[in-house]
């Protein structure tokens, strides 16, 4: 089932514990900042499919910035 991962952007710190979470190895650092100066954590959009939806990056993520979203195929 594939998923979508979301990043509030306005809640990240940088801490990059979802990078280490993360068993595709898909989520880098932005080379962007957020309002509160922080660079953040990303997914690259050609990489976006490689996501196994298993949301270890939430479940680390210490300020709730990640949302795992699994997508439903039609059958």
């Amino acid at each position: 089932m594939p998923a979508r991962v979301q990043f509030r952007e306005d809640r990240c710190k940088g801490c990059l514990l979802c990078v280490q979470a993360c068993p595709s190895g898909i989520i880098l650092q932005s080379s962007r900042f957020n309002q509160l100066g922080y660079k953040i954590a990303e997914i690259p959009h050609e990489r976006m499919q490689e996501c196994k939806g298993c949301a270890f990056c939430a479940l680390m993520c210490p300020d709730y910035a990640i949302t795992v979203f699994k997508i439903e195929e039609d059958a």
